[in-house]
């Protein structure tokens, strides 16, 4: 029979082809979800991993998506490494998104484009408060922070239902849960005429480099993640873990808070009931997949970017369900899960005594 047996040394060849076995995996199982739905899988792979890259205004859209994935990745893959462990990204996206907008709102026709700094900032100093109520109350009453950050998402999608429902819901808006238009003054900067494309996605990438020498190449990176793989050794070393919980539920709050900004100002042009998209949900996933590493977060945020727009495509062109993304995203993340038991150990049959 099959059992597990614990590896002596952790394969790290299986801790760079996991993430790509686990995509494998799930390609195959996504084909077979189609056969059984009665769709054809070769169209259904079209949908997901094809039609989201062939062309620059594909391209455009793709980068849109991988954006917010990539920026609330980042910030979340700081916390995981800290063993901090902040679920609430979407809360803290939500509560950007109403920071930046409110700034967005006071916005006339004689500001300039400097206004769209103070919406970025904005949207990250509204996100690092979000994220702070988590860290106080983790600080001081030693409260759960999965518990707590998941909580407030519920909070931050209420108060963003009271807000367009009521005080800032557009009189001119036909009495639709929205606040008005921004005006054009405060949009993003958009990189190609033509292309939604926009400077959201130089942010991102050097947010990526940013992140990288923080972690990887300075002296408060390195207490962090030592603080999360060894925190006696942290204790003993003199690294303060009340530090390391502010400074990572901080550095994930903002750049959530930022990503909502940035989605606010962008695409969307205005607040309504639908800012959240699930985001601050499917970083997480993102963050693993990309081995919890600025570089490999790129690329799993371009993946599941793919995923939502193939989702979507899937939905107008094949008449298959909104959850269809969900299900792709579930599945490359318990693929992933399984896959990285292998990391640690390794099958061996044994025959029955």
């Amino acid at each position: 029979m099959l059992k597990l047996e614990s590896r002596p040394q952790p394969s790290k060849w299986m801790s760079v082809a996991s993430p790509l076995l686990a995509l494998a995996i799930t390609v195959v199982l996504g084909l077979g979800l189609f056969v059984l739905l009665g769709k054809d899988p070769l169209r259904g792979l079209q949908m997901f991993f094809w039609e989201p890259v062939k062309s620059a205004y594909a391209w455009s859209e793709l980068g849109i998506k991988a954006t917010p994935l990539i920026l609330i990745a980042l910030g979340l893959a700081v916390c995981f490494r800290s063993n901090v462990w902040n679920i609430g990204a979407e809360g803290q996206f939500i509560v950007g998104a109403l920071a930046g907008g409110w700034v967005a709102m006071q916005a006339t026709p004689d500001t300039g484009r400097g206004i769209v700094l103070l919406i970025l900032l904005a949207g990250m100093a509204g996100g690092m408060a979000w994220a702070g109520i988590t860290a106080l109350l983790r600080d001081r009453f030693n409260a759960s922070e999965i518990l707590v950050s998941l909580m407030l998402v519920y909070v931050a999608d209420l108060l963003l239902g009271y807000l367009v429902y009521g005080p800032w819901k557009d009189p001119q808006g036909y009495n639709f849960p929205q606040t008005i238009s921004f005006l054009a003054s405060t949009k993003i900067p958009r990189l190609i005429d033509g292309l939604r494309i926009h400077i959201g996605v130089l942010i991102a990438l050097g947010a990526v480099l940013a992140f990288w020498l923080f972690l990887f190449r300075s002296y408060a990176g390195f207490a962090l993640q030592v603080g999360g793989l060894a925190p006696a050794a942290a204790r003993y070393a003199g690294f303060s873990s009340r530090r390391a919980l502010w400074t990572a539920l901080l550095l994930s709050g903002g750049m959530a808070g930022l990503a909502g900004a940035l989605e606010a100002a962008g695409p969307l042009g205005q607040l309504t009931p639908y800012v959240p998209a699930g985001y601050g949900f499917a970083a997480i996933i993102v963050a693993f997949v990309g081995r919890l590493h600025p570089v490999g977060i790129v690329f799993s945020g371009i993946l599941m970017s793919m995923f939502y727009i193939g989702g979507e495509l899937a939905q107008s062109r094949m008449g298959l369900p909104k959850s269809i993304t969900g299900v792709f995203q579930g599945l490359l993340l318990f693929t992933l899960l399984a896959c990285d038991t292998l990391i640690h150990y390794r099958l061996r049959w044994r025959l029955k005594a």
